[in-house]
């Protein structure tokens, strides 16, 4: 892996919040920046639906520690006719607003990774802005996991753990096949949680105007990451699962994953901060996720004995007590109704 690194270059972080109830993910995404020593600031784009409370605890969280640069911008919606009704939830409906991390041109950053706000980071990151792209009009992105493993009835036919790009990895080092012309359709789709890319006021023009023209919005079920795979087709190179590591990669993926290797772990579903790890250990997504819940609350707790010593009359203490631990813990571990993937499945 080359270094690109450049002292005439301006790199970020960039992430975005547009409702309160990701706050606590957003703290702790920069906490564990700091935690691992990243040399690169964190812009934290964030909508007025985030609300006065949870505004104001973001900036003085970005006055009292240097990482956070608070930065506010629209929501980006698509125009009426296209209005996005193929989402395979209400939550993703916003995330077109996404795509704004491509306006940190305007900022003065040259090179910049987004990372979604329910991410943690267990290794130094830093490493993912020196991954050589083939070009500065190119995209770093990892997979989709379209393994469908417990039969989601959203899902198209297509996704089964055979057309996984990740499926044929038997080791944590290995990265997922690049995109050619031959590439099979579930393999040019890419997971908007993280992506490399070198923002300028021409690729966000044409990034807008074809999100202005296209037919397409109004179909895409993960909005900003379908229309990312559209936008960059042929123009993503895949990086390690490591640097996006969906929780749930842990027991899909059991061959390629490894717990040591992480070094930015995806909270998809849900949220570890919502509720408490039971007891058993039960907790995330179908009840599989103790483990990986628990390293947040860990984290967590930690951050908090660290604010109480050091700020403890801060407003982001109390919107955090306000927001973390909200709901009942989960009880029922779900197994899982299929096999994992094995390298003789791909065909």
């Amino acid at each position: 892996m080359g270094s690109v690194a450049d002292s005439s270059e301006k790199w970020c972080w960039v992430t975005l919040v547009t409702k309160p109830s990701y706050l606590p993910g957003v703290i702790i995404l920069a906490h564990t920046l700091d935690q691992h020593k990243s040399k690169y600031p964190l812009v934290v784009q964030y909508t007025d639906s985030l609300g006065d409370e949870a505004i104001s605890a973001l900036q003085e969280e970005a006055r009292n520690y240097g990482r956070l640069q608070p930065e506010r911008v629209s929501l980006l919606l698509p125009r009426k006719e296209q209005e996005n009704t193929g989402s395979v939830a209400e939550r993703f409906k916003d995330t077109f607003t996404k795509l704004r991390a491509f306006e940190v041109y305007k900022l003065g950053y040259s090179r910049a990774v987004f990372l979604d706000a329910d991410m943690a980071i267990f290794h130094n990151p830093d490493e993912i802005f020196e991954c050589s792209l083939p070009g500065r009009d190119w995209l770093g992105a990892t997979h989709a996991c379209v393994c469908n493993l417990d039969y989601d009835s959203w899902a198209p036919a297509e996704w089964n753990k055979g057309n996984c790009a990740f499926t044929p990895l038997n080791h944590p080092d290995e990265v997922a096949a690049e995109i050619t012309p031959e590439s099979r359709p579930t393999y040019r789709l890419l997971n908007g949680g993280m992506f490399l890319f070198y923002p300028t006021e021409q690729m966000w023009n044409r990034m807008l105007d074809s999100f202005n023209t296209t037919d397409r919005l109004k179909t895409y079920q993960f909005p900003d990451q379908d229309f990312l795979a559209d936008f960059y087709r042929d123009k993503w190179y895949p990086l390690s699962w490591k640097y996006n590591a969906l929780k749930t990669m842990r027991y899909w993926h059991p061959r390629m994953w490894s717990d040591d290797k992480v070094v930015v772990l995806h909270y998809i579903v849900d949220k570890p901060w919502e509720r408490q790890v039971n007891e058993d250990g039960v907790a995330g997504h179908l009840g599989r996720d103790g483990s990986t819940h628990e390293w947040w609350w860990s984290i967590y707790r930690g951050w908090r004995a660290e604010r109480e010593k050091t700020r403890p009359d801060s407003l982001v203490l109390g919107s955090m007590s306000e927001l973390v631990d909200t709901e009942q813990p989960f009880t029922e571990v779900i197994p899982l109704p299929q096999e994992v993937g094995k390298p003789e499945d791909v065909s």
